[in-house]
């Protein structure tokens, strides 16, 4: 225990977190923070604090995640808020490593190298494990990805469907025109797309579950023949498009491939054609993916600096012509994918395993507080081949988009009983 109590000891000023060891003693860290709920847990064994202080993040989502660290007062959002908030990104001086940045850099570089097949499987891992559990959380359009909040106080429903058409309005879409859509997920953005716009959309995954509901959603609202899935890589797409979009998938790509990424849309976009990239991304420096997070969530994924991604496609001659900075949507988001996940506790623990369930809430608390207390944002990019190829103001965006919002409203948001 006093690896770790040293390191909580320069870490915890802000917010108070009491840990009881295998023995009964109690360590306190930390003092009263008004937003910040006091957090209690308890190790039931000696090796648990040894586990933590070695790895933080890895070791405890582990000892969490098979019942040895229990949480006592508050749960594991507020503990892992508590560790955050006392190394809030924007409070660090430049080149400053927090307590929780541990793992091996060169073992995440070589995670990143996604070959073919190696995608394959990376995609599997996290998408391929049957939609029960998406389904338990996600809004029914099934995107799995940052919503758009025109209010912080909006819908989960309502804030998807925003982003649609956030997204739609920056593509400057106009009837019959193709269009590429990279990462489709479960189809939601395509079918969308295709609704509003009068557009054809050809959708690409290579995740088997996912490829499955999108083409019975097509078949089912009578659109097959103009919105189209395939399971292939997008470095196997031919053809030409006017517009690509890819939303969620560019975290998977990898840094040895964001020039062969970028070459690919080019090839494939039409001279006048629009692309718009909406990625996670990272403020500052290029960094290194947590272990947990390879380990159990998204096995070669990466979340990319703003100067990788700039250094990658204006190698391939691709003109940046918007780019937004989405700084707490996501957080947003992931609070209600949070909220509804612990309230269908009982469906996730039939459907799945309690361990399960907490590796989720686990990960969801990490996500969440990366978007509030560290370095994590959203990007959308939009590029073009040809200088001319939008109005030279971006007007044309807020048209579009208020046109899109009054088209639709959001399905009200599942009701779901108290556990």
């Amino acid at each position: 225990m006093w690896l770790l109590d040293k390191g909580l000891k320069r870490l915890v000023t802000r917010g108070e977190l009491t840990i009881i060891d295998e023995k009964g003693k109690s360590w306190r860290y930390g003092a009263p923070e008004p937003d910040l709920n006091p957090v209690t847990v308890r190790f039931t064994d000696g090796k648990v604090a040894n586990e933590i202080a070695r790895d933080p993040g890895l070791g405890a989502a582990e000892t969490y995640m098979d019942g040895r660290l229990i949480l006592e007062q508050g749960d594991i959002l507020d503990l892992v808020l508590v560790i955050r908030r006392n190394g809030r990104w924007e409070d660090k001086g430049p080149g400053k490593t927090g307590f929780l940045k541990k793992g091996s850099a060169i073992k995440s570089r070589l995670d990143r190298i996604n070959w073919h097949r190696r995608s394959k499987q990376n995609v599997a891992h996290h998408y391929d494990i049957g939609n029960a559990l998406y389904e338990l959380f996600l809004d029914a359009d099934m995107q799995y990805s940052c919503a758009y909040y025109t209010d912080p106080a909006n819908s989960l429903e309502q804030a998807q469907l925003d982003k649609k058409a956030h997204i739609a309005a920056k593509l400057d879409l106009k009837p019959g025109q193709r269009v590429l859509d990279i990462g489709c997920g479960w189809g939601g953005m395509a079918l969308y797309l295709n609704r509003v716009a009068g557009v054809e959309v050809l959708g690409v995954t290579l995740s088997e579950e996912q490829i499955r509901t999108a083409k019975a959603r097509a078949e089912a609202t009578g659109v097959a023949d103009k919105v189209k899935f395939e399971l292939i890589d997008y470095r196997d797409v031919t053809g030409t498009f006017d517009r690509i979009v890819s939303v969620g998938m560019f975290e998977h790509v990898g840094p040895p491939f964001y020039r062969a990424f970028f070459r690919k849309c080019r090839e494939l976009l039409a001279e006048d054609g629009v692309i718009l990239l909406h990625t996670i991304g990272r403020m500052g420096k290029p960094g290194t993916t947590d272990r947990f997070t390879q380990k159990y969530i998204f096995p070669g994924g990466y979340i990319p600096a703003l100067s990788e991604v700039l250094g990658a496609s204006e190698q391939e001659r691709l003109i940046l012509s918007d780019c937004e900075t989405l700084r707490l949507h996501y957080y947003y988001t992931i609070r209600e994918w949070y909220e509804r996940t612990k309230a269908r506790h009982n469906e996730v623990v039939a459907a799945f395993d309690e361990r399960l369930y907490r590796l989720w809430l686990f990960y969801l608390a990490g996500a969440m507080t990366m978007f509030s207390e560290a370095s994590m944002v959203n990007y959308q990019f939009q590029y073009i081949r040809n200088r001319r190829a939008l109005p030279i103001t971006r007007d044309y965006m807020f048209e579009a988009e208020a046109r899109l919002r009054s088209l639709e409203e959001a399905p009200a948001a599942p009701r779901i009983a108290a556990e």
